[in-house]
């Protein structure tokens, strides 16, 4: 018989599904009612994702092993529908809770009344992300793949206005492209294997007949492509910058996860099926992710440095983000995955809560103090060039002014989102880097002794460069916002705005003061997804369970 830990891997699913159908048939006019509703909604799925990451890391009374399964209508693999939990994705489905709970406190300030259902939207949109962390099956994966994206295609269009349309408009037909790719993948890998489980994919890819290697291959790099355009490697990553700059804060903030789903499969089906040792197909599509990721890293830094406008500068760290994982994950390395799931979490706390403070941020600029910024900077060096050292200056002697507690609270919060965002010390950010960098330099996991060469530095220096990169970008942008000399008044923060900002960075915070526990627990997610053994076992040998009826007969 089932116990109810294994009902916990269906549940993140099944939560978000039931609270999404209640708010739709709710009016928009009760909006403490579906707020209540979407918070209890949104704990619960907190709560299932720690006991599935408890559970994951050897939690007694937990599974049988470290991978739950669980199998849908009861149906064995690979006839039925097949969700699996291991540490990876029981990590990426914590991750996107924590997200949508700081987006929908963060919206209920303000954003819940721009436009409808948002907080429907936004369960259905936790539910095609847990799902999609979740499944065992590639046709399953397009389903969830699906719902989290039409949810995500009302919540860009949330809050209406012109620039919000348009950037809408062009980030659904993009991904509608990217759609009809996957399904054309799917079906072309289910035409030469016969199989959609992912773990039944594993197991009979390396015995696959020559003649269908390379239709089973292409069908692959179709199903990639679909997903590196969700995962913005460059030249696929025009679609992002307009979308998550113009869509409404919240939106946004969640929207950071969602290049990570595409890193995510990307991360599983390599893992599963094209790293050493897995046949003849081993290493396909390595160069492109690497290369690719390595184009992506340097195109987020040329643009961090060209903007200066905040909401692109969060969604250049977000594409940067994506370009380090892709490349990560093309060295085949336990440890520098490990390191890249590390800096997966800390990147995607820091884009969210820059994203919410960026709100928080211009709300208090008076207006045109950007462009005065600038003016002054100009004339102060032009009189400067003129004039010499003997003019005299007579600026007013500030000290002993008080900061108030808003600006105190936004420059810090600025201060620590932009020491993430370049990975400098003292923050996770820089530990995310300093394991990743190790791993990528260390000669005990290099498959050839020239491992260590012309690669390995060309990816130190373009994960340093992009750290210095923003590290300048952010803090030149955030110069002219905090120190502009602009007369304003003090802004006024609400704790329902600020609490979701406090509460990512401390998060940050959090894995930087237990980093050691941290870096041992995706340490042992990537072990046990590298190896795959033990995740194919479990799926493919998941037993269903017994009918008593069909005993008796």
């Amino acid at each position: 018989m089932m116990r109810w830990v294994d009902h916990l891997i269906v549940a993140p699913i099944v939560l978000p599904l039931l609270a999404g159908a209640l708010l739709v048939l709710v009016d928009e006019h009760r909006r403490r009612l579906k707020f209540a509703i979407s918070l209890v909604a949104v704990l619960g799925l907190l709560a299932v994702a720690v006991a599935l990451v408890a559970f994951a890391n050897g939690q007694p009374d937990g599974w049988r092993s470290e991978v739950g399964v669980y199998l849908a209508a009861n149906w064995p693999v690979p006839f039925g529908i097949a969700l699996a939990a291991d540490r990876l994705s029981a990590l990426m489905v914590l991750l996107s809770a924590m997200l949508g709970l700081a987006s929908l406190v963060f919206a209920q300030a303000r954003w819940v009344r721009a436009g409808v259902h948002f907080q429907a939207l936004l369960q259905f949109l936790l539910m095609g992300l847990c799902g999609a962390f979740l499944t065992a099956d590639l046709f399953n994966l397009f389903v969830f793949f699906e719902v989290l994206l039409a949810a995500s295609y009302g919540l860009v269009l949330h809050g209406s206005g012109p620039v919000r349309v348009g950037a809408g408009l062009h980030y659904v037909a993009v991904n509608l492209v990217a759609s009809s790719l996957f399904l054309v993948g799917v079906s072309m890998i289910y035409a030469t294997s016969g199989t959609l489980n992912m773990a039944d994919l594993a197991r009979l890819l390396p015995g696959l007949a020559p003649e269908d290697r390379l239709l089973f291959e292409s069908g692959a790099a179709v199903l990639a492509v679909a997903f590196l355009v969700k995962s913005a490697m460059w030249p696929l990553a025009f679609w992002l910058l307009p979308a998550y700059s113009a869509a409404s804060t919240p939106a946004a903030a969640i929207f950071a996860i969602m290049t990570k789903v595409g890193v995510y499969v990307i991360l599983r089906l390599w893992l599963l099926l094209f790293v050493d040792g897995s046949g003849p197909s081993a290493g396909f599509g390595r160069d492109w992710l690497l290369y690719g990721g390595m184009a992506t890293i340097g195109f987020a830094a040329i643009g961090m440095l060209a903007t200066q406008d905040l909401r692109r500068l969060a969604s250049y760290s977000v594409v940067m983000s994506s370009g380090t994982l892709l490349a990560a994950i093309a060295f085949d390395r336990p440890a520098v995955l490990a390191g890249a799931l590390y800096y997966l979490v800390s990147a995607t706390f820091a884009a969210s809560a820059l994203y919410l403070l960026i709100e928080l941020v211009e709300r208090s600029r008076a207006f045109g103090s950007g462009v005065l910024a600038v003016t002054l900077e100009a004339f102060e060096a032009q009189g400067a060039l003129h004039a010499g050292p003997a003019i005299a200056t007579d600026e007013q002697d500030d000290t002993g002014i008080v900061i108030p507690a808003a600006m105190a609270f936004l420059g810090t919060s600025f201060v620590a989102c932009a020491l993430l965002t370049a990975g400098l010390p003292p923050l996770s950010g820089f530990v995310a880097k300093f394991a990743l960098l190790a791993g990528v330099l260390d000669p005990a996991g290099s498959r050839a002794p020239d491992d260590v060469g012309v690669v390995a530095w060309t990816m130190v220096g373009l994960v340093v460069a992009s750290g210095l990169v923003a590290a300048i970008a952010t803090m030149r942008i955030g110069i002219r916002v905090f120190w502009v000399q602009v007369r304003r008044a003090p802004p006024r923060l609400r704790v329902i705005e600020a609490a979701p900002v406090a509460a990512l960075l401390l998060a940050c915070v959090a894995i930087t003061i237990q980093a050691g526990p941290v870096m041992r627990y995706v340490e042992s997610a990537v072990t046990a997804a590298h190896r795959a053994g033990a995740w194919v076992d479990a799926v493919i040998e998941a037993p269903p369970v017994p009918v008593p009826g069909e005993a008796r007969r």
